[in-house]
């Protein structure tokens, strides 16, 4: 018997579907409002690479030079306490159908020019 729990990989008011950016991508299914935290994305552990093991929601984030969300780095969570991480905070409203995107902090960009083809499609 599976036990209900409160956890969800996202938040209800996001979902993953396929981005104009890169392969899937994580969108607004309703309008949020600027400064709402997302969530937690990556979780420090010295055994992944870039030192963070990233969650669902750090998984399908991507990459955008003018973003929406911010990558904040934090040592405390208000619910599981010490814990380093990363959280997605949005840095202005979004609406919904919108994709969520940040400016990588951790992974570096082999093709840093990318955006100019992606703009050009919008």
């Amino acid at each position: 018997m599976i036990k209900d729990t409160n956890w969800r990989p996202l938040p209800a008011f996001l979902t993953i579907a396929s981005s104009k950016i890169e392969g899937l991508g994580i969108f607004a299914v309703k309008d949020i409002p600027q400064d709402t935290d997302l969530g937690i994305t990556h979780v420090f552990d010295t055994r992944f690479p870039d030192n963070y093991i990233r969650l669902p929601l750090g998984a399908f984030i991507n990459h955008h030079e003018i973003p929406n969300c911010k990558a904040v780095f934090a040592d405390k969570d208000a619910e599981v306490g010490e814990l380093k991480h990363i959280r997605m905070i949005t840095s202005k409203p979004i609406a919904k159908g919108e994709e969520i995107t940040v400016k990588y902090v951790i992974n570096k960009l082999e093709n840093p020019n990318w955006e100019l083809e992606y703009e050009a499609t919008q």
